[in-house]
């Protein structure tokens, strides 16, 4: 199995939009995305590029507003 890469993806201002890691360019591991504030948006987890586990999603302060369970897509 190829090692994880670590992964940033920038809003067009430069402020930092999405960070996680990769495995042959599918997302694996635990994922975070962020308002160009900088506040965080949304976290989770991927296995193999699906949605695994509690997601969370984050009000404009960024504090947690939601959780939601994802489902096991059968892998």
């Amino acid at each position: 199995m190829a090692d994880a890469i670590p992964f940033e993806k920038l809003h067009k201002d430069g402020s930092l939009w999405a960070r996680g890691q990769t495995v042959d360019d599918v997302p694996t591991g635990y994922w975070e995305w962020f308002r160009k504030d900088g506040t965080k948006l949304r976290s989770g987890h991927f296995q193999k590029g699906q949605q695994i586990g509690e997601w969370t999603t984050y009000d404009a302060r960024g504090e947690p507003y939601k959780v939601t369970q994802m489902r096991n897509s059968g892998m």
